[in-house]
């Protein structure tokens, strides 16, 4: 599949409206039909990625929610979504796609709850230097797609690092990840395919400095063996 269809669109619709397993099984033929076009086309996706990095394999996200400690009890997502996993652990970060009406639809990257090594490890190389990462999201086709870095942050600076850092704005954030947002009519369109490879190709500079400081200790030595 090259492009998603209006129908996928129009199930998670009415899923929306119609959240619950009676419904639900009633309509199993035409899940499984858009979940199997939708799959097709992340397949599509990620063949398109192999072209340009080290992909070791696709994952896709069950339809079903996991309610055990949540106060919403609806069964079911209403999107499909699926991450595109690096090959070996040289290759740090991840892509993230989602599909959900309603103009909710989106792609991502990065490092979205980073242990608390590796959020150290990326904290004191922002204490030392920033011009290279800073370089990389000021670039015109990072912005272009995603605008500006994105995630959480404590409000004031981390415990061990100075309060005036001039990188302070760096350093105190939790979470580096970048998002592109899509309108439904983006998704359908034929074009949908190539905006969203474009858009992890814009990644590679942030992934690829990330995985060098994720890899390597204060001095440029590796880690990895």
């Amino acid at each position: 599949m090259n492009s998603i269809s209006a129908t996928a669109l129009s199930f998670l619709n009415e899923l929306k409206e119609n959240n619950n397993r009676d419904w639900f099984n009633a309509n199993k033929p035409a899940f499984q039909k858009e979940y199997n076009n939708v799959k097709s086309f992340f397949d599509t996706v990620m063949s398109h990625l192999k072209m340009h990095d080290d992909i070791e394999r696709l994952k896709m996200y069950r339809i079903y929610r996991d309610i055990r400690f949540s106060a919403d009890k609806t069964p079911y997502k209403t999107y499909f979504s699926g991450n595109f996993v690096r090959a070996t652990n040289r290759l740090r970060g991840g892509y993230y796609l989602e599909i959900s009406p309603n103009g909710n639809s989106f792609l991502a990257g990065g490092f979205w709850a980073p242990n608390k090594e590796d959020l150290f490890r990326i904290r004191k190389e922002f204490e030392i230097d920033t011009s290279e990462i800073r370089e990389i999201v000021k670039a015109e086709k990072f912005v272009k797609h995603f605008g500006r870095l994105k995630g959480e942050a404590l409000k004031t600076a981390p415990r061990g690092f100075d309060k005036e850092h001039p990188d302070l704005d760096l350093i105190r954030m939790k979470q580096y990840i970048v998002v592109r947002e899509f309108t439904d009519k983006e998704v359908v369109s034929p074009n949908f395919l190539n905006e969203i490879d474009a858009s992890f190709k814009a990644m590679r500079p942030f992934f690829d400095y990330m995985s060098e400081v994720l890899t390597t200790d204060l001095n440029g030595v590796s880690i990895i063996d």
